[in-house]
């Protein structure tokens, strides 16, 4: 458990406190970079794949 206020977060992520909490409210659309960023600081890994339609 890392025990991060959601400020600690925020700037550990480099993103804006209110991207954070709008996340945690299920609120907003945040870009996959700032998703990124922020599941660094959370150790966590994304794997994502994009599908191409034609």
């Amino acid at each position: 458990m890392l025990s991060l206020t959601q400020q600690d977060l925020a700037e550990m992520a480099q993103v804006g406190l209110a991207t954070i909490k709008d996340i945690e409210r299920g609120k907003g659309n945040p870009a996959l970079t700032t998703v990124k960023k922020i599941l660094e600081v959370l150790g966590i890994e994304i794997d994502y794949r994009v599908r191409q339609t034609m």
